[in-house]
């Protein structure tokens, strides 16, 4: 009777479907270990001294498990491919030697995608920018801005403001500019009328860029307060006035945009007037002379 059941079960087991079956759920269960102790393994090797905030070791954390993440998948399921062919009856010595020669045709037209490659792995280790981060990359003349949702050995996914995804292949970016690594400026420029006193100005600029650093709302986000730099040029019809201040990278948008807020109601108070653009017409003489009316 034992003997009946173990020749059963070995019929069973020796059954390609069965054998293929338990190959690809042998995958599975790899891959869902795999992804666990990739995880495991970047947060606790990742120094976190080395970084200025708990968010910025974050999306380094992130990106290299996505990196590696994919990277272990891919060869967990090469591995289990050739396995499965194996079980089919394929003939694996052929079929290496049938690929390295279409490998050897497509290497010739993969330069781009070699190129995308060593960008990529570029990108990764100088950790030029990381998930979560917003970036601006010169692809081919146009510039793409978004955030930063994904990134791979050959692309990286940007979401921008309109929701729209943008695919960038990484070697085809001229220039890279991080907008939120370490640390961001707040650029404010604000023009008030030539009849301002420039001094009431610098005092009102910077009691707003004070007050505004120990609010309780926006004191975490601002490193260093919104001041009053100098007078930046000369307009049309205003004097430019230059104000700076050193944010929580990402937030400069947010708290440039408060500060803009509380700088007009504190521009009214004191009475300070932002012109508008006027433009002054001459009339001629000729054209009075001969407008007048005759008697």
């Amino acid at each position: 009777m034992f003997d009946r059941i173990l020749d059963a079960t070995t019929t069973v087991f020796e059954n390609t479907f069965i054998q293929i079956a338990g190959i690809l759920l042998a995958i599975l269960v790899l891959q869902m270990v795999a992804s666990f102790l990739v995880r495991v393994i970047v947060v606790r090797l990742t120094p976190s001294k080395k970084f200025a905030s708990k968010e910025d070791e974050t999306k380094r954390e992130d990106t290299l498990i996505n990196i590696f993440r994919t990277a272990v998948a891919v060869v967990i399921w090469t591995v289990g491919t050739l396995l499965i062919l194996a079980q089919a009856g394929v003939n694996l010595a052929a079929l290496a030697t049938g690929a390295g020669l279409i490998g050897i045709v497509i290497g010739f037209g993969a330069q781009s995608t070699i190129k995308d490659f060593l960008a990529g792995l570029f990108i990764i280790l100088e950790n030029q920018y990381r998930v979560g981060d917003i970036v601006s990359l010169n692809v081919a003349g146009t510039e793409v801005a978004g955030v930063v949702e994904s990134i791979s050995i050959r692309i990286t996914r940007l979401r921008d403001l309109d929701g729209n995804l943008h695919v960038v292949q990484n070697g085809s970016a001229i220039a890279v500019s991080n907008l939120s690594l370490g640390f961001a400026n707040v650029n404010v420029d604000v023009g008030v009328s030539y009849e301002t006193d420039i001094d009431k100005v610098e005092k009102v600029i910077n009691e707003v860029g004070d007050k505004m650093s120990q609010d309780e709302k926006w004191r975490d986000d601002i490193l260093e307060p919104i001041q009053y730099l100098r007078v930046d040029s000369f307009g049309d019809s205003a004097v430019n006035i230059k104000s700076l201040g050193k944010v929580r990278p990402g937030m400069q948008w947010d708290v440039a945009g408060e500060f803009r807020r509380r700088l007009k109601k504190a521009f009214e108070r004191h009475g300070i007037e932002i012109p508008l653009p006027q433009i002054v017409m001459h009339q001629s003489k000729d054209r009075q002379l001969k407008s007048k009316p005759k008697r």
